[in-house]
Order: structure tokens, then C-alpha cells, then sequence
């Protein structure tokens, strides 16, 4: 049995990131005057000290507030608390409980060592619900692990019978938090549990194609998972529910694909509708997911989201600074992402003369950015070489672009090693005399700027551009091109054969 609300996940040490999170003054209205007083009996010398108040906010849970325990009582006050499922946290660490924060008053009493099956809920409606279902809930995975157990050594058929036991408990755990939801529709902590709650497809076995059938299932699971989930309600953000729920159909039932996750991206954000708050965590959680993904070509991703909905200056949650040299990241990834024609190059050789990369005549030109004084690309062009002398024959050319400012050991290193293709780089000479160079047409301002231009920030750095010059492939080492380019090649000869 699979549930969000498990009230002993034994293994698990709450992380207390002593550090705030800016909220803001949008979305539900705050809890004024708050007064939370819980009693904890039975505290040993190591214990009775104080204990802490967390909230959840998104996968985390943060640092709030500590209160000094006296005489067994824990005592939280203030003027304003936003909604959310918090923790008690003992002074281990180690030990917490949970409780719902939706009312100004709550007084509740437990017993150290068995905090959640101890718990009297004195005051508060909405977590005496919250403790009754999580009782419930602790007796039916008891009656799990029972049966589990003994699982473990029964024969075929006793297995079966346990198999149809758990089945049953499970659609029990169902009815039960359907019933729970409609008969308290008006507790923040039903819409917790309708949020968490995963949609029921049908079977479909009219179809009898088995990979039909899994495709329907999964494209009406999709369809109706987030179905629950109010992503304009702020309180939502102070649970775990709300990022596994949108984590999972980002991550999981979303294609990863630069395209898919886009159009993802943008229906989750629209879910959040008016709410700021959860806007900025989506827009936010979504941005920093993708700005360093090691996937091919998601790097549209975080050029898609910068211009959306940072860049227009909506991201009001960062300093007008962080903006603008995001901003000015976002602007020059746009014209390198995987579709667009590579920007032009214009650079001298080693022997001075002027190589033009849209007019290397071949099938795939590898575009290699590398630094002879850098250790990475000391070991990446070897092994460049090594691919080269067996895709040449394949039509396959290497223009490969120097970064160093001085050429003298660029010079150096490539005739020690034999590069063997097409080396260029901006010689001082260039950028001493660029306005003439760029006058009489020689060159481009693009090319002599190429490390903006490429956003070059560190090496090597390679691209695989088709016969046009259109950026095919990114990130890729030699290795990796060589099984590129012959997958390529198999499939433009499976086409030619059609």
C-alpha cells in the first residue's frame, strides 16, 4: 500500500535547512494570532530541552521557529503563519510529528516514543480529522506487513489468497479517503488528500492489442493525474503533495523531450493561474531543473522559460541584477539550440589564411571549441583525431577553434600533435585591426567575438552540424559522434530504401 500520509516513515531524517524562504503577500489569506500548544509526556533529560517548528515547501522542510519545552509543554505564537502541513520536530533530529496548520488554535498532547499513535487532538477540527485518518491508516499498513510476512513463506496458493487480502485492503484505504473527502469537504486537509490522490483507469481490455491498450491506459492516466490538484491554492506548497504530484508528470509522464517538457512547462504554470506564489516555485523548480541538464538539446527548455517568464520582467522574485545576467545567459544559448543554423565563423589558420565554416564542403562538420592548455581537451583531441581518421572517409570535417588570446602555444601544440583539419582561432593581429577586417567584409564582429558568440564560458565544447550548417547535435564527445553519425547514416539509408 502506496500512501503520501504514512504516519511512521521510519527511515526517513527530515532535513532542517536553517535558512529562510521568501513568501509573499499573494494567494491565501495569512493565519492571524496564531496559538499552537502541543504537551509531550514521558520527555527524557536529552529531549526536554526545546524542539522545532518546520514547514514543507515543496520537496524540503524548512526551519521556522524553536520553542523552549517547559514543564512537558512546547508553546508556538505569533501574529501571522501561512496554511500548510508543519512538523514538530524533536530535539534528535530524528523524531517529529505532523499536524495541519490551517486554524489559529491548536492544543494537542503525545508521548515521546510513539508520537503519532499517543496523539490527543484537545483542539483543533481540522487535525482531529487528520489524526483519525492517520490512524486509520496506521492499521491498515500494520495489517500489510502482516500479511507480508507471512507471504513469505506460504505456498503458491496462499500467496494468491494474501495477493487478494492486500487488493482488498488497498480498495478499503480508497473508499476510505473518498469518504473522508466528501464528508469533509470544507478541511484544508481533504483537498490534501484529494491532490495526492491518483485517477482510476479502466482496463480497456476491448482492446486487444496489449501495446494499445498500455497506450490508452497511460494517455487517460495522464490526462486525469493532476485532476485533484488545486494549483492555485498556496497552502498546497507547504505539503509534499504538490511537487511529487507535479515532479512525477514532469518528470514521468511528460516525454523528455525539449518539445514535450515545453509544452508541459507551460501547462503548469497556466494551472497556477493567479496565484504568484506557486507560479514562482513551478516557474522556479521547472527553470533550475533543466539549466544544467545532461540530456541533448534540453537546453531549449531553459531558454523557452527564460524568455517566457523571466525575461519580460515577470519574474518579480529576483533582484533586477540576477535578471539581467540570467537574461543575458537565456539570450545567448537561443540562436545555439539544436534546429538553428550554427552562427557563422570567419577565422584565420595557422598559416593566416581566412576559413570560412559555411563553406566547409562536407556531409557533418564537427565544430570543436578547446584550449591547448586545458587538461579536459588534452584528453578530448586525441581521441577527436582517432574519430577523425575514421570518419573522414564518411564525409566528416573538423573545424576545430582555438580560445587562448595568445597563439603561441596553439601553434605549438598543434604542430607537436598533428592536428590534422581545419584549426583556426582570432589572432591578435585580427583584433587589433577588427574595424578594417569587418569594413573591407574580411570578416564578422560574430566571428572575432566567437566566445559570445558561442557562449563559450568553458572547454571543449563541441557541435555536430549537417551539410547546411544546422546544429544537429550538442555535448557529445567523440565517441559518442562516432555512434551518432553512423545511427544517422543507417537511418538516411533505411529511408533511401523505402
Amino acid at each position: 500500500m502506496n500512501d503520501n500520509f504514512a504516519p511512521r516513515m521510519k527511515n526517513i531524517i527530515l532535513p532542517l535547512l536553517l535558512l529562510s524562504i521568501s513568501v509573499s503577500v499573494f494567494g491565501q489569506k495569512q493565519i492571524e494570532n496564531y496559538d499552537f500548544k502541543f504537551k509531550i509526556n514521558n520527555l527524557t533529560d536529552s529531549t526536554d530541552s526545546a524542539v522545532y517548528l518546520a514547514n514543507y515547501y515543496g520537496k524540503k522542510q524548512y526551519y521556522y521557529d524553536t520553542a523552549v519545552i517547559e514543564k512537558g509543554i512546547a508553546r508556538f505564537k505569533g501574529k501571522k503563519i501561512k496554511g500548510g502541513i508543519y512538523s514538530i520536530i524533536m530535539q534528535d533530529r530524528k523524531s517529529y510529528f505532523e499536524f495541519v496548520v490551517n486554524e489559529p488554535k491548536v492544543d494537542m498532547e503525545t508521548t515521546a516514543g510513539d508520537l503519532v499513535a499517543s496523539m490527543k487532538v484537545k483542539e483543533s477540527h481540522e487535525n482531529l480529522k487528520f489524526y483519525e485518518y492517520l490512524n486509520y491508516i496506521e492499521g491498515k499498513s500494520q495489517e500489510v506487513q502482516k500479511l507480508k510476512t507471512k507471504q513469505k513463506t506460504a505456498n503458491e496458493a496462499d500467496k494468491e489468497k494474501i495477493d487478494a487480502q492486500l487488493g482488498e485492503i488497498d480498495k478499503a484505504v480508497v473508499a476510505f479517503k473518498k469518504e473522508f473527502i466528501s464528508g469533509n469537504p470544507d478541511l484544508f486537509i481533504s483537498k490534501v488528500f484529494a491532490a495526492s490522490a491518483e485517477p482510476e483507469v479502466a482496463d480497456y481490455k476491448e482492446i486487444k492489442d496489449e501495446d494499445e491498450r498500455n497506450k490508452k491506459r497511460y494517455r487517460e492516466f495522464k490526462k486525469h493525474y493532476l485532476d485533484g490538484v488545486d494549483f492555485t491554492d498556496e497552502r498546497l506548497l507547504r505539503t509534499p503533495v504538490l511537487y511529487n504530484k507535479f515532479h512525477y508528470y514532469l518528470t514521468k509522464l511528460t516525454p523528455q523531450s525539449p518539445d514535450s517538457v515545453i509544452a508541459t512547462a507551460d501547462l503548469l504554470v497556466e494551472r497556477c493561474d493567479t496565484n504568484k506564489e506557486t507560479q514562482k516555485f513551478v516557474i522556479h523548480t521547472i527553470t533550475s531543473k533543466y539549466e544544467d541538464s545532461k540530456i541533448m538539446g534540453m537546453d531549449a527548455v531553459l531558454v523557452h522559460m527564460g524568455q517566457t517568464y523571466y525575461c519580460p520582467n515577470k519574474a518579480w522574485w529576483l533582484s533586477e541584477d540576477k535578471l539581467e545576467k540570467f537574461c543575458e545567459r537565456v539570450n545567448a544559448m537561443a540562436p545555439l539550440l539544436i534546429g538553428n543554423t550554427a552562427p557563422n565563423l570567419i577565422l584565420q589558420d595557422t598559416t593566416g589564411a581566412w576559413q570560412n565554416l559555411h563553406k566547409v564542403d562536407a556531409r557533418y562538420t564537427v565544430l570543436y571549441f578547446w584550449d591547448s592548455g586545458c587538461g579536459h581537451c588534452k584528453k578530448v583531441t586525441p581521441k577527436l583525431k582517432e574519430f577523425y581518421a575514421e570518419f573522414k572517409q564518411k564525409g566528416v570535417e573538423v573545424f576545430a577553434v582555438g580560445t587562448e588570446f595568445e597563439n603561441k602555444d596553439w601553434k605549438k601544440y598543434i604542430r607537436k600533435n598533428e592536428l590534422p583539419w581545419t584549426n583556426v582561432s582570432d589572432t591578435p593581429e585580427a583584433n587589433e585591426n577588427a574595424q578594417e577586417l569587418m569594413i573591407k567584409g574580411v570578416t564578422t564582429v560574430e566571428s572575432l567575438n566567437f566566445r559570445d558568440t558561442y557562449d563559450i564560458f568553458s572547454t571543449p565544447k563541441i557541435y555536430l552540424l549537417d551539410e547546411n550548417k544546422k546544429i544537429i547535435a550538442v555535448k557529445l564527445m567523440p565517441e559518442q559522434l562516432g555512434e551518432y553519425i553512423d545511427h544517422m547514416l543507417d537511418e538516411e539509408m533505411k529511408e533511401s530504401l523505402k
